[in-house]
């Protein structure tokens, strides 16, 4: 029958853990007690969770006081007076319970060198640690459950075969007839090494609960360590040449049976995507005894040295890797099922991680200060891989986690992506000396602890009825009695002469009483004849039975025979397939050589490819910063040119329209003190050329300041002397409605002394109109002030109409002209014609033209805007005097 070659079902596929609820990393702290020589402590203990650092003294010289004492929380903290059953009750037992259940686990202790890790794994005579205390607690869970050996059997692809109880027979003989380094199975405690034989005993015996009894299991353990970030396989046997010479640590050659560092191994992963050590050693154990056999034999192999700190310090990290294989039995509960997708595969490793150290303290030279380097290299790389696990889940990032970088971190980077549960053991020495480096440690434990892990898949349930395994061997032994009962083999069986002779009939009596007694001998004369004819039909049944018998012996001697021939064919086929498999053994080793040389050639190609991605990364970064940095200044020109552009042209036109303003403000001066000149002219000609009367001319009065102001801006006629008085005329103004008014009065106007005075309620008095003035209003009136011919002053009243423009403005249409003059009661006097006189058209002229300029301001318009249909302009052209 063709062994199942079975898979471990962790996972299908690679499947992203983020779906899956996640818990944090369990880290727990194991303070050990202090020496003798010790006095100063710098740890304490303040609760059941909780440590405090305090500072030596030191220190706070050396710092000038800058260290305070500092308070860090852990799962649980164990103080130095804690058992060795307890930590194991809290730490390791669920680790046990899950990998009887089928799920992965990882437990690592981390801290100092000469902290007491490899105690805490190991233990110490009389008190077993973790290690012993989890093989113990394997082994009373599924002692009655255990396959036969060979019935699991691994392959070199991190795979199971199950194989059927026939295959596994044939490869028990085979394995018992070939000289194996495989240990036996230790049946009394005088065989076992005394050094740890008191290590594993443990009087308080633990067993998991929920263990499936319809199912059998095996258990293989493998022991591999890390050195000098290369790992060797602690179980792995070297055959020994005689001839050829061995090379030991010295490098110098021996030829008898030293020991000789293995050859280093490679990681690989699985069709799972799963991590394993290729070519490692995986040794199957039936006992707690013969597993830590395993263990404490490799644990001689592995690298320990004396240093100024440690008397026994591990110079490499070491995995002990515990693997059960499970399957289901068949629904008869008798044979193994063998479905490739019922069978599980769960792993525990206990890992005991070499002390980080400071060579300045240990003094380390030569291979002690490249190991402590390799050390603390290999723990810098653990840290990395933590702090960036730790940035992506907590800041939602997608960085690379180098787990490449080291052996060590490579190796159980499955656990980190959701393969089991992962927990760590810190373990400090409270002396002063240390407090640094415990300090260091402190903190990676305290980061480690918000890094979350997926919680593992569950095992596949097999479908068949629970409880078949006993409800078969109760079927059995009902059976047997039922034989029992009916005379079926029993103790004390009759033999078959027995049993012959029972069958005959019994002889009757053979007392003669009489002489004439003529029916007892032809009685027995008859016994005697059935007897002798039952004896001659056995007799003919037994040749028959030994012919038969005889026949059966030859045919199974001829079987036999021709058995033989064939096994001796497949005994030179084996050695013909043997002497190919080492043919291909060779293969693979020059394979191996090369996939190591080509792995090495990898990395070095990989860690360029990193060296030029940073490089990559870091220009193009500074690419885009200095054109972010170009485009903002391309931005900030291109801003500051148009504000620029604006700030001109407001400039400009408000120079243009300040220009035009004081041109044409020149202009209506310079005019203004022409039309004086001329008015001033005018009025000289006129006196000259006036003839006298006989009355007494009237004294001229002499001009007020303020008529002087109103010469200047009115252009009217020159007064005429002694005109006669003017009948004033009284007319109701239009004004006096209720409607809304715009006074316009200019600064220059002068007060008169009337009694009749222009009185406008309900009106916004201004000096300039402006739009807001005329938004509020719907009439205007311009108060306006000029010199008549007789000299007087003259105030006219134009009134006028508010609209507003399409533009959104104000445009003002005059309608009337009211006039208010002060003349004197005699006639005005007779003037000589003079031909220097101004025409009445130039006095009109003049006229609208102040008027024109003083209303001017009154149209107010917004830019851009068009005049609206109620401006009207009835005046004459204006004329550019010469």
């Amino acid at each position: 029958m063709k062994a199942a070659r079975l898979q471990t079902p962790r996972r299908p596929g690679k499947k992203p853990s983020n779906n899956r609820p996640k818990d944090p990393v369990g880290v727990y702290c194991r303070v050990r007690p202090l020496t003798a020589g010790d006095d100063a402590c710098c740890v304490e203990v303040i609760s059941n969770t909780t440590i405090q650092l305090h500072p030596p003294d030191w220190i706070k010289v050396n710092r000038n006081g800058e260290f305070k004492e500092m308070q860090y929380s852990f799962k649980e903290v164990f103080g130095a007076y804690t058992t060795q059953k307890e930590l194991f009750n809290v730490v390791a037992q669920p680790l046990v319970e899950d990998l009887i259940h089928g799920k992965n686990g990882l437990l690592f202790t981390y801290g100092v060198t000469g902290s007491g890790k490899t105690h805490t794994m190991t233990g110490s005579p009389g008190d077993g640690g973790l290690l012993p205390r989890c093989l113990d607690m394997i082994f009373c869970s599924i002692g009655p459950f255990q396959a036969k050996r060979y019935v699991f059997k691994p392959d070199d692809k991190n795979a199971m075969e199950v194989q059927n109880e026939v295959d596994a027979l044939l490869e028990r003989q085979k394995r018992d007839c070939q000289p194996t380094a495989t240990p036996k199975a230790v049946s009394s405690r005088q065989r076992m090494d005394p050094e740890f034989a008191d290590m594993i005993t443990v009087p308080e015996h633990c067993k998991a609960e929920g263990v499936d009894e319809d199912s059998v299991y095996s258990l293989f353990v493998s022991y591999v360590e890390i050195y000098n970030n290369y790992l060797y396989d602690l179980l792995e046997e070297i055959p020994q040449d005689p001839i050829k010479p061995k090379w030991n640590s010295k490098a110098t050659p021996v030829r008898d049976v030293e020991f000789i560092a293995p050859q280093s191994k490679n990681l690989r992963e699985d069709s799972n995507h799963n991590m394993y050590v290729s070519g490692c050693t995986e040794v199957e154990v039936k006992s707690t005894e013969e597993a830590f056999e395993v263990f404490w034999k490799g644990q001689k192999k592995r690298r320990i040295a004396n240093t100024t700190l440690n008397r026994e310090s591990s110079r490499s990290h070491s995995v002990f890797i515990i693997k059960l294989a499970q399957a289901p039995l068949d629904a008869d509960g008798d044979n193994v099922l063998q479905a490739k997708d019922q069978t599980t595969v769960s792993q525990l490793s206990l890992v005991d991680l070499a002390g980080s150290e400071r060579t300045t303290r240990t003094r380390a030279e030569g291979s002690r200060l490249r190991e402590a380097g390799n050390i603390n290299q290999s723990l810098m790389t653990l840290r990395t891989c933590i702090e960036v696990l730790r940035e992506n889940q907590m800041y939602g990032t997608n960085k690379m986690v180098p787990y490449r970088d080291s052996k060590l971190t490579h190796l159980f980077k499955n656990y980190f992506d959701g393969e089991g549960k992962v927990r760590m053991i810190v373990c400090v020495n409270p002396k002063a000396d240390d407090y640094e480096e415990t300090l260091l440690v402190m903190r990676f434990a305290e980061m480690t602890q918000e890094v979350e892990v997926a919680r593992p898949i569950d095992r596949p349930i097999c479908g068949f009825t629970p409880g078949r395994r006993y409800r078969n061997q109760a079927f059995k032994e009902e059976l047997t009695r039922k034989l029992e009962l009916r005379g079926g083999p029993i103790d004390g069986d009759p033999t078959f002469t027995e049993l012959f002779l029972q069958s005959f009939a019994p002889l009757p009596s053979v007392e003669i009483t009489d002489a004439s007694d003529e029916h007892t001998l032809p009685r027995l004369i008859e016994c005697l004849e059935q007897r002798q004819r039952a004896r001659h039909l056995a007799t003919e049944e037994v040749k028959k039975s030994v012919n038969a018998l005889r026949g059966m012996l030859q045919d199974w001697d001829n079987n036999f025979s021709v058995k033989e021939n064939y096994i001796q064919d497949q005994t030179e086929k084996m050695v013909e397939k043997d002497r190919i498999i080492n043919g291909q053994k060779s293969e693979a080793d020059r394979l191996e050589k090369k996939i190591r040389t080509l792995e090495y050639k990898i990395e070095i190609l990989q860690k360029t490819a990193n060296i030029y991605e940073d490089d990559k990364r870091t220009l193009q970064h500074e690419l885009d910063e200095r054109d972010q940095k170009l485009h903002r200044e391309v931005s900030d020109k291109r801003r500051l040119e148009q504000r620029m552009q604006g700030v001109v042209t407001d400039t400009k036109m408000k120079w243009e329209k300040e220009c035009e303003r004081r041109v044409q403000a020149k202009q209506l001066e310079m005019q203004n003190k022409l039309w004086v000149k001329d008015e001033k002219l005018k009025q000289l000609k006129a006196i000259v050329a006036e003839t006298r009367t006989e009355r007494p001319e009237k004294p001229e009065r002499m001009p007020r300041a303020r008529d002087q102001k109103v010469h200047v801006r009115s252009a009217s006629p020159p007064a005429v002397p002694n005109a006669p008085p003017v009948r004033l005329r009284h007319r109701r103004s239009r004004s006096a409605g209720g409607e809304r008014w715009v006074d316009h009065k200019p600064v220059g106007n002068v007060e008169i002394d009337t009694v009749l005075q222009p009185h406008i309620p309900n009106a916004i008095t201004v000096a300039v109109p402006n739009e807001k003035a005329l938004a509020k209003c719907d009439k205007y009136i311009l108060t306006h002030q000029e010199l008549a011919s007789d000299g007087e002053i003259q105030t006219k009243l134009i009134k006028g109409e508010v609209y507003k423009t399409r533009g959104g403005g104000q445009c003002v249409q005059f309608t009337d002209v009211e006039k208010l003059k002060q003349e004197s009661p005699v006639g005005p006097r007779k003037r000589r014609s003079s031909p220097s006189a101004q025409p009445r058209d130039d006095t009109t002229e003049s006229e609208w033209t102040d008027v024109e300029t003083r209303c001017s301001v009154a149209v107010e318009m917004k830019a851009g805007s068009n005049f609206g249909p109620g401006y009207q302009h009835h005046a004459q052209p204006k004329r550019r005097k010469p």
